[in-house]
Parts: C-alpha cells; structure tokens; sequence
C-alpha cells in the first residue's frame, strides 16, 4: 500500500469509524458507521482522498459527478486538487429531488457538451443504490457516465448491483481494508 493510501486509511479510521449498532440509509443493520465526511472535511482528509480518487481517473473522463451530500466535499477536493495538478475536471452535484424552483433540474454545475464523459462518485457504497440514481440522472442530463469511483466499498452488493448495470465499480478501500467481519443481523 502506498504511503498516501495508508495515511488516508489510518485518517479514516481515526476520525470517521465508529463502531457499534446502526441502521444505515438503505435499512440494513450494521456493526459499524463510515462517515467519511468527518475526515473529507478536514485539510488532509480532502487533500489525501482528492489525490488517491485523482489517480483513478480515466483520462477520457472531463468532469466528476455523485449524488449530495456523500459526494459534495469528494467531488469538490478532487476539481480543485485536479486543477493544480493541471487535470482540470468540472464537478457536477446530483439532486436527490430536483430543485423546487427555476429549471428544476436534478445536476447542479456548469452546462457541459452532450456525451460529456463522467466519472461517478462517492463515499461509501453498500447496496448501490446512490451511485445507480446518481447515473440515471447523469444520463438523462445528456452526460455519459463512464466510471464509477469509491472511497469504500462496504461489500455488501453494491459493486455487484453496479455491474450488473454495466459499471465496474472502483473503490480505493474496502470493509476488509479496515479489519472488520460483519455480524450477520437476519436472524
């Protein structure tokens, strides 16, 4: 692992695990919490997560789009950190619902070319199901979606629902990465 991969992953660890029971966004129980926000919204967490998620990047790819709030902070890092880096990339945020007044459109940022190759976005996967809207409103906005980008993959469905879509889902962590078997709650 690289140095920057294990800087990044001890931050995680420090500030955005937590462990003990929880009912996630999608209904499932879980032994442990990611909040990844609590360290992408630091200095160092945004600047490592930017950096490791940058390297990922096709070079096809002009613009990074995922679903708010989960990718707000991610999406942002990355167009600034890419833009010193001289790879400049557009962010596009998604809507959960569209916007109540004006064009009423579900992607907030700049107008793009039609077929506007995107790299989606987020946080932390479980079942999938963000990342899919997130592509689905991409498409229907004209843009292509051309690849699909994680800081954790909790392993529990979410990179098969993604290729069953036709997305090969690419996460710079996993569940095991941080050292936990989960309990199973079906019982």
């Amino acid at each position: 692992m690289s140095e920057l991969r294990e800087q990044l992953l001890s931050l995680i660890k420090e500030m955005a695990l937590e462990i003990g029971t929880v009912v996630l966004s999608s209904g499932r129980t879980s032994d442990y919490y990611v909040d990844l926000r609590r360290m992408v919204l630091t200095p160092r967490g945004a600047y490592l997560t930017a950096k490791l998620l940058l390297d990922l990047v096709r070079p096809e790819v002009s613009a990074i789009g995922g679903m708010t709030l989960g990718a707000d902070p991610i999406i942002s890092s990355m167009i600034v950190v890419g833009h010193i880096e001289g790879r400049d990339l557009c962010g596009l945020i998604v809507r959960k619902e569209p916007k109540k007044h004006g064009k009423r459109r579900f992607i907030e940022g700049p107008a793009l070319e039609a077929g506007t190759k995107v790299a989606v976005v987020d946080d932390v996967v479980t079942t999938g199901r963000s990342l899919l809207r997130s592509i689905e409103r991409i498409e229907e906005a004209g843009y292509r979606p051309v690849q699909v980008l994680a800081v954790l993959d909790r392993m529990e469905g979410g990179r098969e629902a993604l290729r069953d879509a036709g997305f090969e889902l690419e996460s710079l962590f996993t569940r095991d990465d941080l050292g936990i078997t989960p309990r199973d709650h079906s019982m």
